[in-house]
């Protein structure tokens, strides 16, 4: 051997062990990442039988069991003291659950009101011996135009307020003076913001559309599953939508005759009416709870210092009797956080661990609002000053419209928000392996998609903590019963998933921690 070629040999030295380079090692355990493992965990999870993987349901349970099962059948820590669940409270909040008397007659929701399934309702009772109809419920300072003149009081009480806004005679709307509705007409928020202005307790909206209205709305107030609220229960004005014939029998009066009499008048004349009404809400089913499932590999020179790898594994769950499974949305990133697991915990197994721990964590209730995420960085397991950065995998398994003819990418977003190095690192890691098309349109401050605060990845970047999420983007089958198994690009999965995988390797093994040096919106 020459000279020359002796000196080039020993300087590899240091990045060879047992006669493989550095890269060398990344490229074998990054094969652990492949299809053929994607495909198999993903036919499972996103299969009928877990039954949409909706959160605090069957299907969800029986999805963090084979999660579970697979974290320790692979060998990792359990990442919440002795077990790989970190369990969460849920209430199942049901807008059907109210009792509305009036007068000791009870009314029947969705068939004489409804009210929208708002997450600020708590559990309560509202009662009062008054009602005020206010005409419209119009307070305009531009018109003059007033349904709450200054001597009237209606602090505490309930308040009936009539859709629309007042016509002249020659049918011009007074608001705006012209045949054009305003914003009055166009959004009941303007009238709800006026009736809180005014200190009503509660809103009683009524229409002679209300029965269609009824129909439509009553039918689409499902259910709403959430954590139960730490603070005290706040007192929001409560919105009721109510039927014609109800409001009439509430005021005793025809309601239109009332209004007419009020038309085309500046100064509203308002009408009290000495009415007993109980509201009781009881919308709360606890006993109810969400897990999320935690899995370490331990590190070896840094182990105090935590990579996250993070997916959510919950789902839309059943609707009208149809299952949707959610193969992208997001099955891809949830197996592919196993896949991931399984390959970091093989280079452990052979003397090639990281030397930072990471904490391969799949989440439950994303779609019910970044519940399990939300939850675990309120109640870490590992305190947050020692997470290095968040990895969050939610869709990678499908090409949108906007890269069929070259569908070599995937959509990197938050990168170089908090860090970056942390951006450089995932580029540098693209750039040597895995040479996808990084597309940053929404990472854009400006994409009115939002899509940076609309995974879970956010209630890290929320505490000051590195993130990328990785997405392929939306498409037809987004949050459809179509998003099936069959559908998925597992060779371009795979790829994307090992970019994770190049970018996680780099974060656990690299001299120093990465650092946070921007606060980018």
């Amino acid at each position: 051997m020459k000279r020359k070629n002796i000196i080039v040999f020993i300087g590899l030295l240091p990045n060879m062990i047992f006669g493989q380079t550095r890269d060398s090692i990344e490229l074998r355990y990054a094969a652990q990442v492949n299809a053929a493992l994607l495909k198999q965990h993903l036919s499972v999870i996103a299969s009928d039988e877990y039954e949409g993987r909706e959160t605090g349901r069957k299907g969800q349970k029986m999805a963090a069991l084979y999660i579970k099962e697979e974290f320790r059948r692979i060998g990792l820590k359990p990442g919440n003291d002795t077990s790989y669940f970190q369990n969460y409270p849920l209430v199942v909040r049901k807008p059907g659950n109210i009792d509305f008397v009036v007068n000791g007659t009870a009314y029947v929701y969705r068939q004489d009101f409804y009210t929208l399934p708002r997450p600020d309702f708590q559990d309560q009772t509202f009662e009062t011996n008054e009602v005020v109809f206010v005409g419209y419920g119009i307070n305009d300072s531009v018109s003059g135009y007033n349904d709450y003149p200054k001597a009237l009081d209606v602090k505490g009480k309930a308040v009936l307020i009539y859709f629309g806004e007042p016509k002249a005679k020659d049918g011009k709307y007074l608001i705006s003076g012209n045949t054009e509705q305003s914003a009055w007409s166009t959004s009941m928020v303007n009238k709800l913001n006026a009736a809180k202005r005014a200190g009503a307790r509660t809103v009683l909206f009524v229409s002679e559309e209300a029965p269609a209205s009824l129909k439509k709305n009553g039918k689409g107030s499902g259910e709403r599953i959430k954590t139960p609220s730490e603070k005290p229960a706040n007192q929001e004005v409560l919105v009721f939508y109510l039927s014609k014939e109800m409001a009439d029998k509430l005021m005793g009066t025809s309601l239109e005759g009332l209004n007419k009499k009020n038309e085309e008048k500046v100064k509203r004349k308002s009408t009290h009416k000495k009415t007993k009404i109980k509201i009781d809400i009881h919308r709360d089913e606890p006993g109810y709870s969400g897990e999320n499932v935690i899995g370490i590999v331990e590190g070896s020179t840094k182990k105090d210092e935590y990579v996250f790898v993070t997916a959510h594994y919950d789902h839309l769950g059943v609707i009208n009797g149809e299952v949707y499974n959610g193969a992208d949305d997001d099955g891809s990133g949830t197996v592919s956080v196993m896949s991931l697991a399984r390959a970091f915990e093989k280079a452990k197994e052979e003397g090639h661990g990281p030397q930072r721990s990471i904490v391969f964590m799949t989440v439950s209730g994303e779609e019910k609002g970044l519940l399990g995420s939300g939850w675990y960085v309120d109640h870490p397991t590992i305190p947050l000053k020692k997470i290095v950065c968040d990895l969050n995998i939610d869709m990678i398994g499908r090409v949108d419209d906007a890269h069929k003819s070259a569908p070599e990418y995937v959509y990197v977003i938050g990168s170089d928000k908090l860090s970056s190095e942390l951006h450089a690192l995932n580029e540098k890691a693209n750039d040597t392996y895995t040479k996808l098309k990084l597309d940053y349109t929404y990472n854009d401050v400006n994409d009115p998609n939002r899509f940076y605060y609309r995974s879970d990845h956010y209630n890290f970047a929320k505490n000051d903590i590195p993130v990328i999420f990785y997405f392929n983007g939306v498409h037809a089958d987004y949050h459809q019963e179509t998003d099936e198994i069959g559908k998925i690009d597992f060779g371009l999965m795979e790829k994307r998933a090992r970019l994770v995988f190049f970018t996680a390797w780099q974060l656990a093994n690299r001299p120093e921690r990465i650092v946070v040096d921007s606060h980018k919106k």
